[in-house]
């Protein structure tokens, strides 16, 4: 059994985006009222991370305008290491939310000669000052080039002695769905965790179904798929081997945020567990189940909130499974 504890240190690299609302009661014919609230889905994944407990570094790329100062400060108040960040003269990317009916937000982005997909070989160099247990990246700056290739490199270097996670988080209206699906070739000899939501398998594998889409990414060197399912929960593959964890019943006021929520949860705890560091031979389908467990509960703990404010630590949504989860004794 592995032993519990002080999870290890994980590095997140991506981007921040400032989450654009429209806020209906406040907006008429003479103009909109708008919102903007700090969001991106690897940003939302650290302060997640280090809302958890889990000791966590951001490398992004900062704006020096207004949006950057507001990224800076969401993530240092939430306890992330902004160490190897970079200070950027591009401007921020900007993401305009629409929320349906059921909270499920769709966006539009503003995004062309943004600082997030700028990285350069000797930026990525300098930031990475560390040995995490793991390395999670994904989302936009891995699909948006010149950056993209250039990380894509900087996993295969750190994959030596780190676990790297990746998120594809599928932009159809970003991206086309075809420049994600040239990408995954080279993702997944790289990625030891690929974590999506059903959605982004629709667009990834279209014509599969679920368990076939995970077997096609175990082939290609993937060992643990996870595939989230809204409101039916989550499945986990790994090597071949599933399980299905349900979701808790939760008042719903927006899913902003829960995919990156769920990943920080999945990542927390199997760094918790002493997995995380290398390739996840020695990993048990039974503490799969329990991160997916874990993970979604802070999901849903997300999305009983307005916006991608996700838990901390000693949130009542989480505390009797941590009081279920204590760690080990020593000896």
């Amino acid at each position: 059994m592995a032993r519990t504890g002080s999870p290890g240190s994980i590095t997140v690299l991506g981007e921040s985006v400032a989450d654009i609302f429209i806020e209906p009661d406040r907006s008429g014919p003479d103009g909109l009222s708008l919102r903007a609230l700090p969001g991106g889905g690897p940003a939302n994944t650290a302060v997640a991370l280090a809302r958890l407990g889990t000791p966590t570094r951001f490398l992004g790329r900062f704006s020096n305008d207004a949006f950057g100062s507001l990224f800076r400060a969401r993530l240092a108040a939430s306890g992330v290491d902004l160490t190897g960040g970079v200070t950027a003269p591009e401007h921020s990317t900007l993401a305009v939310a629409d929320l349906d009916a059921a909270g499920q937000a769709s966006y539009t982005f503003y995004a062309d000669g943004a600082a997030d997909w700028q990285w350069t070989v000797p930026e990525l160099d300098t930031a990475w000052v560390d040995n995490p247990v793991c390395l999670h990246t994904g989302s936009l700056a891995l699909i948006r080039q010149p950056g993209g290739s250039r990380i894509e490199d900087h996993l295969a270097q750190v994959r030596e002695h780190t676990t790297v996670s990746i998120d594809p988080n599928v932009r159809p209206l970003f991206m086309p769905p075809s420049a994600y699906r040239d990408r995954m070739p080279l993702w997944c000899p790289v990625a030891d965790i690929l974590r999506l939501s059903e959605e982004d398998c629709a667009v990834l594998a279209p014509g599969a179904s679920l368990e076939e889409a995970c077997d096609t990414w175990h082939d290609a060197g993937i060992r643990l798929v996870v595939i989230t399912m809204g409101g039916r929960g989550a499945l986990a593959s790994l090597g071949g081997s599933r399980v299905t964890v349900p979701a808790p019943p939760v008042d719903v006021v927006d899913t902003v945020g829960a995919g990156d929520s769920f990943t920080a949860g999945l990542l927390h705890r199997l760094a918790t567990l002493g997995r995380l560091g290398g390739r996840l031979d020695d990993l048990p389908l039974e503490d799969v189940a329990d991160a997916c467990s874990f993970a979604a509960r802070v999901a849903a703990a997300t999305c009983s909130v307005p916006g991608a404010n996700p838990p901390w630590a000693d949130d009542p949504a989480l505390r009797f499974y941590t009081a279920r989860h204590q760690p080990l004794p020593e000896g």
